[in-house]
């Protein structure tokens, strides 16, 4: 019991001094509507953050400004930092908008007129402009099958079979 607690505390201060900086994306064929529903899920403030200093403005996804130039913001951030490429074909994205629950936001995105997923290709380079141990962990489902994969920086590439 005294080791479990000291474990646990030791965990507790590490992550308290040397904090993660993580997203999370998911990648969903639903071939009902024939097409690939894509959100990333990260924190607030590494996202904020990383639109500021690229953007030399002040960001706040809780209380924007002027909503629709903060999603078109973020739209073009999502667009150069993450390419997906089906069946070997790059695809466009299609930004859905984004919203904020407790300390994350998620950003949805799209991807239209995709009948058959077979293949799944990534270039995924997000926030690594904000930090260096940013990590990008990659769910990906289609055909019934999941995969994922976890993307550390320098790594910017993923693949995924289904």
């Amino acid at each position: 019991m005294v080791n479990s607690v000291h474990q646990w505390l030791m965990i507790s201060l590490f992550t308290f001094l040397h904090p993660f900086f993580i997203s999370v994306i998911e990648i969903n064929h639903n071939a009902k509507e024939k097409s690939v529903e894509v959100s990333v899920r990260a924190f607030v403030d590494d996202v904020e953050s990383t639109l500021s200093k690229n953007n030399d403005i002040k960001v706040d996804l809780n209380n924007p400004k002027d909503k629709a130039a903060l999603d078109q913001l973020i739209a073009k951030y999502m667009a150069q930092k993450i390419q997906i490429s089906i069946d070997g074909k790059l695809q466009p994205m299609q930004y859905i908008g984004y919203e904020v629950k407790q300390e994350s936001v998620w950003v949805y995105l799209e991807i239209e007129h995709i009948n058959t997923l077979k293949k799944v290709d990534v270039h995924c380079n997000l926030l690594y402009d904000f930090q260096q141990k940013q990590i990008n962990i990659f769910h990906v489902k289609a055909n019934g099958k999941e995969k994922s994969y976890k993307l550390e920086y320098p790594k910017t590439i993923a693949g995924f079979d289904l």
